[in-house]
């Protein structure tokens, strides 16, 4: 299985050129060659949409353990960074992000709790948008697309009940539950864990009982957060001369997550988000030489900003030391 992410990249890759050399090599590239600096402003607007989740997700720490927004920013650079770089699931990054707010201070019940709900609140929007662009496909594709969008409505339907139950079982106490367990199974040998995981299990309860925040969250910074990731689509398309509007951008960003997400083994989703896009953007009426030149877009963003943001966390893993013990308050069990 060590292996499985390099055989996984490989095919990609091979996947990538046989659809270029498949369509017209000489028209992708006419296309990128046209669209010249433009592309670099489109991978640059992405730090637009990296701020905003910044900004939200710190709004999940409270006040007293918030770092400031440069800080958060930073992390979004590197949690993206790994999640789409690397094949990890999409939750490596979360794992990366919680070390690094450990160094700064931020107690390990609310740096775990914070990246709980951001990745729950974070799911449930994304599914919302999945869903709208699943419908306009629907509404306005040919007929292959239309399998294509109806395929992936079949997977939200599946996977709906799912992320559901993962809402919803936050409030159960999970981690206390599931350290319990564990802790009877090895005889005691996790005892001094269960009440940090009872701290967990609050943290997130307490970040949902702020209806405000969680509210703001889902229906303000969410869709600011994936128009803007739009904006490169739109600002791409129109370097590379094709005429899409912000609506048809934000179907193809929304969509287009749905696949990477699904491919997640794939670092960098090679092949996949070219497949994607090809399938996609032909719904909505685009050459496929233009499709294939966006996707060669999004690679140029990967490169720009995500590759130095793995450089970052490799710094940022050598330089931090250990944080100090915190003094967590002592919870009793006895009454739980």
């Amino acid at each position: 299985m060590k292996h499985f992410g390099r055989v996984a990249a490989l095919a990609g890759l091979i996947a990538s050129l046989w659809l270029v050399w498949n369509d017209n090599p000489g028209a992708v590239l006419d296309a990128l060659r046209t669209a010249g600096a433009g592309l670099l402003l489109a991978a640059l607007a992405h730090v637009l949409p990296m701020v905003v989740n910044a900004y939200e997700w710190r709004t999940l720490i409270r006040r007293v353990h918030r770092p400031s927004l440069l800080t958060m920013l930073h992390l979004v650079w590197v949690r993206e960074s790994v999640n789409c770089m690397l094949p990890v699931a999409r939750i490596g990054g979360e794992v990366v992000s919680y070390r690094m707010l450990r160094a700064r201070r931020v107690r390990p019940p609310m740096a775990a709790a914070s990246l709980i709900v951001d990745m729950q609140l974070t799911v449930i929007s994304q599914l919302l948008f999945t869903m709208v662009g699943i419908g306009f496909l629907l509404a306005h594709a040919q007929s292959s697309a239309a399998r294509f969008a109806g395929q992936l409505a079949w997977g939200v339907v599946v996977l709906t009940p799912l992320l559901v139950l993962f809402a919803l079982v936050q409030h159960a106490s999970p981690f206390e539950r599931i350290t319990r367990a564990l802790n009877r199974i090895t005889s005691g040998k996790l005892a001094a864990l269960i009440g940090q995981s009872a701290q967990i299990d609050q943290s997130i309860k307490l970040i949902w009982r702020r209806r405000g925040v969680v509210l703001r969250y889902l229906f303000f910074w969410q869709p600011l957060q994936c128009v803007l990731t739009s904006l490169e689509i739109w600002l791409a398309l129109y370097f590379l001369g094709a005429q899409v509007s912000l609506v048809e951008a934000v179907v193809i960003e929304s969509l287009i997550q749905a696949v990477s997400s699904a491919a997640f083994f794939v670092p960098g989703g090679l092949g996949v988000q070219e497949g994607g896009f090809v399938l996609i953007g032909g719904a909505l009426g685009l050459d496929p030489s233009i499709c294939l030149a966006l996707a060669g877009a999004r690679r140029i963003r990967d490169l720009l900003i995500f590759i130095p943001g793995l450089l970052a966390w490799q710094f940022a893993e050598s330089s931090n030391r250990p944080a100090a013990p915190d003094s967590e308050p002592a919870v009793d069990l006895r009454s739980r």
